[in-house]
This record gives C-alpha cells, sequence and structure tokens, in this order.
C-alpha cells in the first residue's frame, strides 16, 4: 500500500543514515543493525503521532521490510528465510521463480529497475569474487551456504539470469533420509556398511536430485578415526567429524592469475595425509586425478550428474580424456572398473520425492571398452528391490565384522 511503502521508505533513509554515521556493518554483525532498526521504528511511530509523517499500521512488517533491505537481499530474502523453498532464481526483474518440494513455481515478487544488480553485488561482497564482462559467469557462496550462480548480458540476451541454490540438507543420516523415504532400512545398513569397509562410492542423479544430501549423509558413516579431505567448487558439504580440511575453488583475479581449479585441490589433498577423499563433484579432468588418486588405495566418493548409474560409469570413463590427448580409453576404461565399487543413483519423481532408484556394483572387470555392472538393488514397481548382484571386496566387510550375506538379505 502506498502509505505502508512511504513510511517504510522513510524509516530506511534513517536506518542507512544512522548505520553509516556509527560505521555498522549490516552483514558482518547484524545484531546491532537489527537493534537499531527497532528502535528506528519504534521512534519513528512516536513522532507519527504528532506529525504529518505517514504512520505506520504494522511495527513488526516495517522492520522486517527495512532488515531486508538493509541487512538482507530485499525482496528476495522472503524466500531465503521461508525452510520450504529450496532454490530462487531470476530470468528477468520481473521473474521471480521458486523451487518448492522439487516443484518450480513463479512469484509475485518484482524487482525494480537496477535493483537486480544491487542485489548480486550485494551477495558477492562477502565471496571474494566478482562479475564483469571479463567473468560473465560467477559461482558463489551466500553468509548462510546458498549457492549463488549468476551469469550477465551479452551472454544472456538483455537480463542478469541469477540463481540461488539454497543448502536445505532436509537430513544428517542415512537413518534420517529412511524416514523421508528416499531408501528402506536394508539399503541404508548396506550403505553404511560399504562406506565404513572404504569402498569407493559415486553418487550419480540428475539436477535437485539429492547428490550431496546423501553424499554428507554417506561422509556421516565415515569412522570417526579418520581425516577426510574435501574438494568442491563451492563450499557445500558438510561432514560431521572430527578431523576435515574442506577446500574450494578460486576464480582468477583481475590480472587473470591466482586461478585454483578443482584439478589442482584434488592433487593438493594428496598431499594432505587424507583417510578419505571426497570430492563434491566432478565435471571435467579432474575425474583422472580422482581416478588416479582412487586406484592407489585411498577411499573416495564424488558425485557425478548422470541419468542412470550405468550412464554414470560411462561419464566416468569419458571424462578423464578431457584431461589430454595422451589419456585413451585402454587406460580410463579398466581403471574405472577397479576404482569404483558402487555407484548409487538417485532421482526424483513427479511429485518432487527424492529416492534412491538403484545401487550398481563394478566387479573390477571390463569387457573390451565396456565396464561390467551388477545391480545389487534396483527399482520394481516403484519399490527399491534386492537384485542378483554382489558388491566387490567382501574380504573388507568380513574384516570390518560386516556380515555381507545378511546386508543384502540373502541370509536372515
Amino acid at each position: 500500500m502506498p502509505v505502508a511503502s512511504s513510511a517504510v521508505d522513510l524509516v530506511d533513509g534513517e536506518v542507512r543514515e544512522l548505520i553509516r554515521r556509527r560505521g555498522l556493518d549490516p552483514f558482518t554483525d547484524p545484531a546491532p543493525v537489527r537493534v537499531l532498526v527497532r528502535d528506528v521504528v519504534a521512534d519513528y511511530s512516536e513522532r507519527s503521532l504528532s506529525s504529518a509523517l505517514p504512520p505506520i499500521a504494522d511495527a513488526d512488517g516495517v522492520v522486517r521490510d527495512v532488515l531486508d533491505r538493509v541487512a538482507g537481499y530485499g525482496p528476495l530474502q522472503r524466500w531465503l528465510d521461508d525452510p520450504e523453498v529450496e532454490e530462487i532464481w531470476v530470468n528477468e526483474p520481473g521473474r521471480v521463480f521458486i523451487a518448492r518440494r522439487g516443484r518450480s513455481e513463479l512469484t509475485t515478487t518484482i524487482l525494480g529497475a537496477g535493483q537486480l544488480a544491487d542485489l548480486v553485488e550485494r551477495m558477492l561482497r562477502t565471496s571474494g569474487r566478482r562479475i564483469d564482462m571479463s567473468t560473465p559467469f560467477v559461482d558463489a557462496m551466500l553468509p548462510d551456504g546458498s549457492r549463488l550462480h549468476v551469469v550477465i548480458p551479452d551472454v544472456t540476451r538483455r537480463h542478469m539470469a541469477v540463481n540461488i541454490r539454497k543448502f536445505v540438507l532436509s537430513a544428517h543420516s542415512l537413518d534420517e533420509l529412511v524416514a523421508l523415504g528416499t531408501l528402506t532400512p536394508q539399503v541404508a545398513r548396506f550403505l553404511e556398511s560399504s562406506v565404513a569397509a572404504g569402498l569407493n562410492i559415486l553418487v550419480s542423479g540428475g539436477t535437485q536430485a539429492g547428490k550431496t544430501t546423501l553424499l554428507n549423509c554417506l561422509c556421516a558413516a565415515i569412522p570417526a578415526r579418520e581425516r577426510v579431505v574435501t574438494c568442491e567448487e563451492v563450499f557445500e558439504l558438510r561432514v560431521p567429524l572430527p578431523d576435515v580440511v574442506a577446500m574450494q575453488t578460486r576464480q582468477p583475479n583481475l590480472e587473470g592469475a591466482g586461478e585454483i581449479p578443482l584439478r589442482r585441490l584434488v592433487k593438493e589433498a594428496l598431499r594432505m595425509r587424507p583417510s578419505r577423499l571426497v570430492v563434491g563433484e566432478v565435471r571435467q579432468e579432474e575425474c583422472l586425478d580422482l581416478l588416479i588418486a582412487l586406484n592407489s588405495g585411498l577411499p573416495g566418493m564424488c558425485t557425478l550428474h548422470a541419468n542412470s548409474a550405468r550412464e554414470a560409469v560411462v561419464k566416468m570413463c569419458t571424462l578423464p580424456l578431457l584431461a589430454g590427448e595422451n589419456i585413451g580409453h585402454a587406460f580410463v576404461v579398466p581403471t574405472v572398473a577397479s576404482s569404483v565399487d558402487l555407484v548409487v543413483h538417485v532421482g526424483t519423481d513427479p511429485n518432487g520425492q527424492r529416492r534412491l532408484r538403484e545401487v550398481v556394483a563394478l566387479p573390477g572387470r571390463t569387457e573390451g571398452s565396456v565396464v561390467e555392472t551388477a545391480d545389487v538393488f534396483t527399482t520394481r514397481e516403484g519399490r527399491l528391490v534386492r537384485a542378483d548382484g554382489y558388491p566387490p571386496h567382501a574380504d573388507r566387510y568380513a574384516a570390518h565384522g560386516f556380515d555381507l550375506a545378511a546386508l543384502l538379505g540373502d541370509r536372515s
């Protein structure tokens, strides 16, 4: 409403002036700013009773709106605060979309002229990353852990394209995924034992299928005595263990120097005495370095975009070829067969429910240029059931005290 909007604008102006005078930073130290906003709103309400100032009908609403403006991300803040919203994207200032429970919807939020660019600049302020004509793409992390991706014109047609993927960790353990209906208790026990036994696990799936959440839950099954090193483009993993080192990539500076790609992180991780290596997602030639690490006896896990477990295996055989002409299928295919033990594929139902679709084992054999696979668990008639395949390294399960036949349900 115009009156309330005018009151918000006046309070907003007073708050910004006081923030400037007192040298406050709303992003690094928001608590004093919250107190300041409440004080200004209370003072304004008193003054409006005996002056021509537009009155405030909802003081709490004004406090919230002003805080969103000065200490948040304006009209987008309400969606960032909504625990049910998983992702926010802006195609143009008048078209703001959100994803809720796996389904997208167009919101009524409309950003003003220049407001989107101001919000992006504010979002990047704490990340140390930049966006300009020389680097029209940026991947960054917001202070709350949300992942920001921005593309600017003229790569896009007219407006900035902004994606904010909130870090909504719906589960912290495999048991919690069971409670959410993502997988069955039997599969949870099998995966938990496989992680503890040191098998190399690849998590595959489409966008927003829950790969990172599942990887986090698998990491929770790593024995507490192990030292874990994680490598990611942007920090997303939350490994609940005492000995963890997390690393993320870095963009080049204004002179084009200082870039640290994911491949470099994987190489450096091997010098840090890891007991377990976890890569957030492999997309390019870093897949080669990960395979070499896994093939050297270092247990590890990672995620990969793919439509099925078998397609993920094919992709693992293809990505290392990007590392150079001297890398060929003759080396990559047997290395994948001997380095990857399990592929766990997750997907999203039409209603937005995330489910584990299949668990595929790699026995370590190849036939020509094809890696042999065996279904351990598969989906039949909408249910995740035991198939007839077996995971490799039965001796590792036994060495860690696990009865593999009982885990697979082959013996009660």
